[in-house]
C-alpha cells in the first residue's frame, strides 16, 4: 500500500453517538500514521483531545439570519469545507452520515471544481434505516450515494439493509467500528470499584445517550430482578431525552438508593472496567460499539439480538444475547452468569480477546486507507 501521507477532511456530528465517536477515533488513529487530519463539526466532538496539535478542528458557525425558520447547518458546512478543501488542498474528504453530511459535500465537488474532490460515505445505521426512509429525505439520501465516490456501512446488517432499500448501483464496503484496545482495556483502580461495590457486590453497567432506540429504562428494570435476589449496584453513564424516565423507575421499582447515574463521562473506558456485566437492550442497534468498548474493558455484555450486535457479541462466548421478553430474558441471563464466576471469568476473558483480534484498531484502519487510496488511484467515478 502507497504510505504518502493523505491531506483527508472527516466530517462528524459531536455528540457522544456512535458515529462521532468512531469518527473522532479513526482521526486520531490517521493523525498517528502522518496524516494531516481536519475535523469539521459544529462544536469539539466528545472524544476530542483539544491539545492534539496533528489533528486541526474547523467548527461550522450557522448564521442567524431572521429569514432562515432553521439554521441552514448544511450550506455552512459545505461553505467551510469549501474553503478549507482549496486552503489545505485536501485530497478527499470522509463523511459521516448520509445526512446533510454527504450532500454538503457532494455540493463542495462542484464548488472547487475543476480540482477533483472526491467523498467517501460512511453510513453508521439511523441515516439509512430512520432519515433515509423518511418520504423527505429518502430522494436525497439515494441521490448521496450514487454521487458518493465510496460508500462504507459499519456491519453487513446495515449492508444489506441498505442494499434493500436503496441499492446503490457501486459497492457498499463493510468495514466495522474498532476499539484502542490500549486504551479500553481490564484495568480498573481499586477507587473506582470501591466506589461502586463498597461491598465487593457485582456491578452492572448501561452507558448511551439515553434516546428512547435504546429503552434504558429496560435496563432498570432488568436490573431490579437482578437486585430482588442477590446484592448488585447498576451504573448508568451518559444522558439524554430518557434519563429522567429513568430515575423515575428506579424509585418506583424500590432500588433507586442501588442505582447510580453519573450523567455523560468524556473518560468512559476509565469507568467501563469496574464491571462485571454490561446492559444494552436496545430495539436497534446497527453494530453496537459501547457492547465493544465493553468487551475490550474485559466486561460481559448482555444485550439484545437486534440488528448488527450479533456481529459483535458471540452468544454464550463473549456475551450474552437476548430476544422475545428482554426484561425477563436479560435478568435471567445476568443471574446465572453471576451465580456462576468460572463462566463469568471465562466471557470476561474471550471478551477482551475479541476486541483484541476481531476489532483491533490497526487492521480496520487499514481497510479505511485503502478505501481512500482506492478512489484516489481510480478515474473520477463521476462527472
Amino acid at each position: 500500500m502507497d504510505s504518502a501521507p493523505l491531506r483527508l477532511g472527516i466530517v462528524c456530528y459531536p455528540t457522544f453517538g456512535g458515529s462521532g465517536v468512531v469518527a473522532t477515533e479513526l482521526g486520531r488513529a490517521l493523525a498517528e500514521r502522518g496524516h494531516a487530519i481536519h475535523l469539521f463539526s459544529y462544536a469539539p466532538p466528545a472524544r476530542m483531545d483539544a491539545f492534539d496539535e496533528r489533528i486541526h478542528l474547523h467548527e461550522v458557525t450557522v448564521s442567524s439570519y431572521p429569514l432562515f425558520r432553521y439554521p441552514p447547518y448544511d450550506l455552512a458546512l459545505a461553505s467551510r469545507l469549501a474553503e478549507v478543501a482549496e486552503d489545505a488542498e485536501l485530497d478527499l474528504v470522509h463523511v459521516h452520515y448520509a445526512i446533510p453530511h454527504a450532500l454538503a459535500a457532494l455540493l463542495v465537488k462542484d464548488l472547487v471544481r475543476p480540482r477533483r474532490f472526491p467523498v467517501v460515505t460512511t453510513l453508521h445505521g439511523t441515516d439509512i434505516t430512520v432519515v433515509g426512509q423518511d418520504p423527505s429525505y429518502r430522494r436525497v439520501t439515494r441521490y448521496a450515494l450514487e454521487r458518493s465516490d465510496a460508500i462504507t456501512c459499519v456491519s453487513e446488517f446495515l449492508r444489506l439493509q441498505t442494499l434493500e432499500v436503496f441499492a446503490p448501483s457501486g459497492p457498499v464496503h463493510v468495514i466495522p467500528n474498532f476499539v484502542d484496545t490500549a486504551r479500553f482495556r481490564p484495568q480498573c483502580t481499586a477507587a473506582v470499584r470501591t466506589c461502586f461495590s463498597p461491598a465487593g457486590e457485582p456491578v452492572l453497567m448501561h452507558v448511551s445517550n439515553f434516546r428512547p432506540v435504546k429503552r434504558a429504562a429496560l435496563a432498570v428494570e432488568a436490573f431490579a430482578h437482578v437486585a430482588a435476589r442477590t446484592r448488585a449496584t447498576l451504573v448508568m453513564v451518559g444522558d439524554g431525552p430518557d434519563r429522567p424516565a429513568c430515575e423515575a423507575r428506579a424509585q418506583a421499582l424500590g432500588v433507586k438508593d442501588r442505582v447510580r447515574f453519573l450523567g455523560a463521562q468524556a473518560g468512559v473506558e476509565h469507568i467501563l472496567p469496574a464491571a462485571d456485566l454490561f446492559l444494552l437492550p436496545s430495539e436497534y442497534e446497527s453494530f453496537g460499539l459501547a457492547a465493544l468498548e465493553a468487551m475490550a474493558c474485559g466486561v460481559v455484555p448482555v444485550a439484545t439480538r437486534a440488528g448488527g450486535l450479533p456481529e459483535v457479541v458471540r452468544h454464550g462466548v463473549d456475551g450474552l444475547l437476548v430476544e422475545g421478553d428482554v426484561v425477563a430474558g436479560m435478568s435471567e441471563q445476568a443471574l446465572a452468569l453471576l451465580g456462576d464466576p468460572p463462566r463469568l471469568r471465562a466471557m470476561k476473558r474471550a471478551a477482551r480477546e475479541a476486541a483484541e483480534v476481531r476489532f483491533a484498531r490497526a487492521p480496520i484502519v487499514d481497510r479505511y486507507e485503502a478505501v481512500y487510496r482506492g478512489v484516489l488511484g481510480r478515474a473520477p467515478a463521476h462527472a
